[in-house]
């Protein structure tokens, strides 16, 4: 399984950092986070080192997806929270702090104050349809 010595993330796995681990298994740990923006807010990361989305296995992102909801679930109900959100970044212009893939759970309650930041604006037709046809052909490249 590929490391980083230098990975805060694979240090906890080494069990070389302390944790508040609540799952693991052979491909995956999940703990709590120590700067948490909502009680409940738990990393689900997968053991084998990779930096973002992108860069990570295949099977890897599989080991970790049929894991995920379960741990949600779990953090809500342990909180008794309404809901929860899923999020994920990739690079530090997209709020990525460790260089090692990591998914948030973070439990939700109604008027919780807690926002995404999304910037929404109108729609533009043109730019919709140019944007689409973009990326249509960016994944015919891939």
């Amino acid at each position: 399984m590929k490391t980083d010595p230098e990975c805060i993330f694979c240090k906890i796995i080494a069990g070389e950092i302390p944790s508040k681990t609540v799952f693991e298994n052979e491909h995956v740990i999940a703990f709590m986070d120590i700067q948490p923006t909502s009680k409940g807010h738990t990393l689900v990361i997968p053991k084998a080192h990779s930096v973002d989305l992108p860069s990570t296995e295949p099977d890897a992102l599989a080991e970790v997806m049929a894991v995920l909801p379960m741990i949600a679930v779990a953090a809500v109900k342990a909180v008794g929270a309404a809901g929860f959100n899923i999020l994920q970044s990739n690079g530090p212009c997209a709020g990525q702090v460790v260089g090692h893939i990591h998914f948030h759970i973070v439990p939700r309650n109604e008027g919780d104050g807690i926002g995404l930041g999304f910037r929404q604006r109108p729609p533009v037709e043109d730019e919709l349809s140019a944007t689409a046809e973009a990326i249509r052909t960016a994944l015919q490249d891939a």
